[in-house]
């Protein structure tokens, strides 16, 4: 039998079936279409969405001044929140408020930006910037905690160093200088030739001449006089 005969062959079997099930074939193929066109249109709208965000975002930065301003750019953030243009706008809002000494209302914007997406692409920025924020209110405390967060889950090499050397100053103003000098050692050797690393090795440099205990005297200890000798 030659392949096209078995072919109506397998054709005229099937074709029963086709027409008693003729409804439900033309129901499925129906809402496979539908799906089909569902998705593409949802696809069509992300798309024109994150082209919409970025444009105004791009807009905003090369205009400057008022319009790059944190609340414009916050503005941007609401408008297109589900788009990565919205989430740089939101981080960028964030930063500019830290820029400008707003330090507890970046803090507020990031903290809301990670529990918003807590695992986005931008999640490193924004705890840092959270962490930083609490550091310029000189919280400490809550400061090293989450610098502390923000190390246990970054793999950002630069991002890292930049959070243990804030991590390093705080400790030596608490006086811990142990803890100090071990978060500036961190970073010298993960920054040898970088100007993170060099930072960080004068202050270990110092903070070990400072834990070294001072030379005794050699001068001989020569007994002040219990009276007045009349000299």
């Amino acid at each position: 039998m030659q392949p096209q005969d078995a072919t109506t062959v397998w054709f005229f079997k099937l074709w029963p079936w086709i027409e008693v099930n003729a409804k439900r074939i033309i129901a499925v193929t129906g809402i496979i279409i539908a799906t089909v066109l569902v998705f593409y249109f949802v696809s069509s709208q992300r798309e024109q969405r994150e082209i919409d965000a970025g444009k105004a975002l791009t807009d905003a930065v090369i205009a400057g001044g008022a319009a790059q301003s944190a609340e414009g750019l916050l503005k941007i953030s609401a408008d297109y929140p589900s788009t990565i243009a919205g989430q740089r706008a939101w981080l960028q809002g964030a930063a500019t408020l830290f820029a400008a000494g707003r330090y507890a209302d970046a803090q507020a914007q990031f903290k809301k930006f990670l529990d918003t997406h807590p695992d986005g692409a931008f999640s490193d920025q924004a705890a840092l910037g959270m962490a930083a924020s609490l550091d310029a209110q000189g919280k400490d405390d809550l400061a090293v905690g989450a610098y502390q967060r923000f190390l246990n889950g970054s793999s950002d090499d630069m991002a890292v160093s930049i959070a243990k050397l804030a991590t390093a100053r705080i400790y030596e103003s608490q006086g811990k200088l142990k803890e100090a000098l071990s978060f500036y050692e961190d970073v010298a050797r993960a920054n040898p030739n970088g100007s993170l690393g060099s930072e960080a090795a004068v202050r270990a440099m110092q903070l070990q001449t400072k834990s070294q205990p001072e030379p005794a005297s050699t001068a001989p200890n020569i007994p002040s006089a219990p009276f007045n000798l009349g000299l």
